[in-house]
């Protein structure tokens, strides 16, 4: 159930109005705070993950997190201590299984996914408690968004953004380059390996906001918008962070005011960035062969 469909909030387009019933709710603040932390980390995050290449292994992580909640659900514990406990153990088994050839490390990682997807469904049937059902873990809510759990998120966020600016230049270096990176002593394999460990954290955070489904859209299509727009680190870092921080304000403002889950929402805002940015390039393209095109034909004529 969606705060739509029981106070049925009506948007006025006077956004000063609008956002102060919104946050007259304690709920919807801990939501956008929660949302704020979240987006800063997945775009960071995921600006590494894209350049890396490692999309698959993000999206393992993801899935497992699943599991993760509903097994915790199940003892009895917060959902919290499910997501990051499994997320960290799947990145930790992702990065053992690196180097082992490429079909091998797929073809096992998809055969785990898909005995966990599946004992995340069978933990849910065997939950005998008051539980919505699967869908608030996998698709998100913003509802129920503890002060608890903002505080845990901006401890586990913190943690992970303090990491990544130690090991931000050396870990650009070996995503760029891995073997001269390898050369000149940068240590590539742990790299990789702490990495694999912030990518299950920032996991487990995101999925508390989009679901476990979806967690991989807000972790991937801020961060490749971005290297679309541009190629310069910096400035792709700054619109990653800024486009998913749009992406998950407009979502928690869209699912206030429309009874639709909330992953959808932030998605489909994320995708929609996403496929501008594709067609402003190619505009871009176009016009560039156009009036190369045209100075080639009066060089000619010339």
């Amino acid at each position: 159930m969606t705060l739509a469909e029981t106070g049925a909030p009506v948007w006025s387009w006077n956004l000063l109005a609008d956002f102060q019933e919104m946050w007259s709710y304690p709920f919807m603040v801990n939501a956008f705070r929660a949302g704020a932390v979240v987006a800063v980390v997945s775009a960071l995050v995921g600006w590494f993950v894209v350049l890396r290449r490692q999309t698959f292994a993000a999206h393992s992580v993801s899935v497992v997190a699943f599991p993760g909640a509903a097994g915790a659900v199940l003892l009895g514990v917060s959902a919290v201590y499910g997501y990051f406990t499994l997320c960290a153990a799947a990145a930790l088994v992702i990065a053992t299984l690196r180097g082992g050839g490429d079909h091998q490390e797929s073809a096992l990682t998809g055969t785990v996914q898909a005995f966990l997807m599946a004992s995340g469904f069978l933990f849910i049937a065997l939950y005998k408690g008051l539980l919505e059902g699967p869908q608030t873990i996998l698709f998100g809510t913003f509802l129920g968004i503890t002060s608890s759990q903002v505080t845990v998120l901006m401890v586990v966020g913190a943690v992970v953004l303090a990491v990544l600016a130690v090991i931000g230049r050396p870990l650009l270096f070996a995503s760029v380059d891995p073997q001269v990176a390898a050369g000149r002593g940068v240590p590539v394999r742990a790299l990789s390996v702490l990495f694999l460990v912030l990518l299950g954290a920032a996991t487990a955070e995101a999925s508390q906001i989009t679901g476990t489904l979806l967690v991989f859209a807000l972790m991937v299509i801020p961060a490749a918008t971005a290297q679309v727009l541009t190629a310069r680190p910096a400035l792709s870092l700054a619109l990653a962070v800024l486009l998913a921080f749009a992406a998950t304000w407009l979502g928690l403002t869209a699912a206030y005011y429309w009874p639709y889950p909330l992953g959808f929402f932030v998605t489909t805002i994320a995708f929609a960035g996403y496929v501008l940015a594709l067609g402003r390039r190619s505009l871009h393209t176009l016009l560039g062969s156009r009036t190369g095109a045209r100075l080639t034909s009066v060089e000619v004529g010339a």
